[in-house]
This record gives C-alpha cells, sequence and structure tokens, in this order.
C-alpha cells in the first residue's frame, strides 16, 4: 500500500465522508474512491459500508486497519520530518504555546535562541485558553508561556520573559467608557467572562473572584477562545480586563481600552514538565535568563 493510500484511507476512517475527504486532501473524490477500491479488493474484502448515502462506516475489517495503521502512519510521517530537518541540519523541533499574543518584545527571545542554537527549530503556536497545561502534559507542546503563579507539582516554574499592565476592555458605548481609569471595585457591577480553567488560583491572578471589599465579581459567560472573548466586549455584553499589549492587535473602533490602575501586573514565565526536560529548554531558559524579562508595564 502506497503512503498516500494509507493517508487516503486513514483520512476517509476519520471524517466518514467523500467529499470532505477529498475537501482535506485536495484532490478530487475519484480519487478517494479509486484508492479504497483498490484496497478493498488487494485486501479481499470491504473495509466500507456505503449503504447509507448519507453517512459511510468502517466495517470491521475497516476498523482493525485503521487501528493498525494509525501509530504506523504517525511513526513513518514523524521520520520523514526528521529527515527532512536533518538534511537543514535541524536534529530536534522545540514547540512553544503562547498564552500572551506572539508579540514583538518576545522575538528578541526567539531570534536570540535561532542565532546560538540552530540545530534547534522552534515552532510558536497559541496555547488553550480553557486547559492550558493540557499541552504539556500530553507531550504536544515542550514549552508554555503562562502568566504566574503556577503551582501545579510536576511542572517547572522558570525565567520570566514579559510583565504587562492591565487594561479593561468594554464598548465604546458601555457607561465605563469614558472613564480615565476604572477602581477594581467597579468590576462587581458588570458581568464578566470565564474559560472555567478549574485553576481558582491561577484564574484569580487573572481576574479576582472578589473585588477588595468584599464583593463578587461575576462570570457571566463561557468562552472557548480569544475571539469568542473580545466579540462579547465588543457587543457589550460583558467587560473584561486584559494585559495592556492586547491594544496593538485588537485596535478596534467599537472597543475602549481603560487603565486598571489597581490591579496587579501579569507576569509571564517559561513553564515546562518537569520529567520531560531537555537541552534544548535548558538552552532556551538559559537565553531567557541573559537578556532578562521585558517591562511593558513601565512604558
Amino acid at each position: 500500500m502506497e503512503l498516500r493510500d494509507i493517508e487516503i484511507f486513514l483520512a476517509l476512517a476519520e471524517e466518514l465522508h467523500f467529499g470532505r475527504t477529498a475537501a482535506r486532501l485536495h484532490v478530487t473524490q475519484a480519487r478517494i474512491s479509486q484508492a479504497i477500491g483498490q484496497q478493498e479488493r488487494r485486501l479481499g474484502g470491504a473495509l466500507f459500508d456505503r449503504s447509507n448515502r448519507r453517512q459511510i462506516r468502517l466495517t470491521p475489517l475497516g476498523r482493525q486497519l485503521r487501528d493498525d495503521l494509525t501509530p504506523v502512519y504517525a511513526g513513518l510521517r514523524d521520520s520523514l520530518e526528521r529527515a527532512r530537518l536533518a538534511a537543514r541540519g535541524i536534529t530536534a523541533v522545540l514547540r512553544i504555546g503562547l498564552m500572551p499574543f506572539n508579540i514583538a518584545e518576545l522575538h528578541p527571545y526567539w531570534k536570540r535562541f535561532r542565532e546560538l542554537h540552530p540545530q534547534w527549530q522552534l515552532q510558536i503556536r497559541p496555547g488553550s485558553l480553557t486547559d492550558p497545561f493540557a499541552g504539556l502534559r500530553t507531550g504536544d507542546v515542550d514549552v508554555l508561556v503562562a502568566w504566574l503563579p503556577v503551582e501545579e507539582p510536576d511542572l517547572i516554574v522558570g525565567p520570566a520573559l514579559l510583565v504587562d499592565r492591565r487594561i479593561l476592555g468594554v464598548a465604546a458605548d458601555h457607561e465605563l467608557a469614558e472613564r480615565s481609569s476604572v477602581p477594581l471595585d467597579a468590576f462587581a457591577d458588570h458581568p464578566q467572562a470565564s474559560a472555567h480553567l478549574n485553576l481558582d488560583y491561577w484564574e484569580d491572578q487573572y481576574l479576582p473572584f472578589y473585588t477588595p471589599s468584599g464583593h463578587a465579581i461575576e462570570r457571566s459567560e463561557f468562552v472557548a477562545d480569544a475571539g469568542e472573548l473580545i466579540n462579547l466586549v465588543a457587543t457589550g455584553e460583558i467587560v473584561h480586563p486584559f494585559p495592556g499589549h492586547v491594544t496593538r492587535y485588537w485596535s478596534l473602533p467599537h472597543i475602549t481600552w481603560i487603565p486598571i490602575p489597581a490591579m496587579p501586573t501579569l507576569t509571564y514565565a517559561l513553564i515546562w514538565r518537569a520529567d520531560a526536560e531537555t537541552d534544548a529548554i535548558r538552552a532556551l531558559a538559559g537565553t531567557v535568563r541573559k537578556i532578562g524579562p521585558t517591562r511593558l508595564d513601565e512604558r
């Protein structure tokens, strides 16, 4: 079975739809049907039950082949990727998840690391808003840049990269929009959002559960990503605090940003799994320590 035919089979086993599979692989539906038909003739049995025109299903033979091929294909794909990188002199990839945006102030860290360690490639991706440490624990990312404190026994807190001030995002026609600053006690009068982090101490650092005078700060909306959060702010359904650097990326005419002088700054640091520390992670931490944290709160 050719590598491309394996890819087609596994994609169809996941999508269970010829049209979606063709679109995903950028081929025609006829090419999908041809590849599956050839595999079935070669194996001597049907891989998919096509009796339902709207939704195909895997046969027992198809399920067995999917389960057997999935780890083989993943390993082969990873081997080919490592060979491709090795041909370029790259021996490993260091995957970084970011809770802040990949703002310009972070680029000197990435640039210096690449200069000092060209044998390691950096991959930088947004972190998960709803389950921030899951990527570290599953091995999908090697290092996470997240705000402190992080008090997880299996995770190591490394050097800080960024210290940022706090601002409140409100709709341009909101009653708070004309204010030059907002006290924390005012938060109790307006609904906020939550990502249901299940890490109260960590969420409390970003948005306290109570005002200084003891009033509860209501979380009225659940959000799964930053786009959903900013949309709720823009429509006036919530107000919400952010790190100051978002003003460069969400400079929208229908949103007003207001300083929150009494709110503690956010410090972002490198976080990694204690049992998965590598030379590349130690090298990145060393690079960050040499440069030192960037203070956006003083600008």
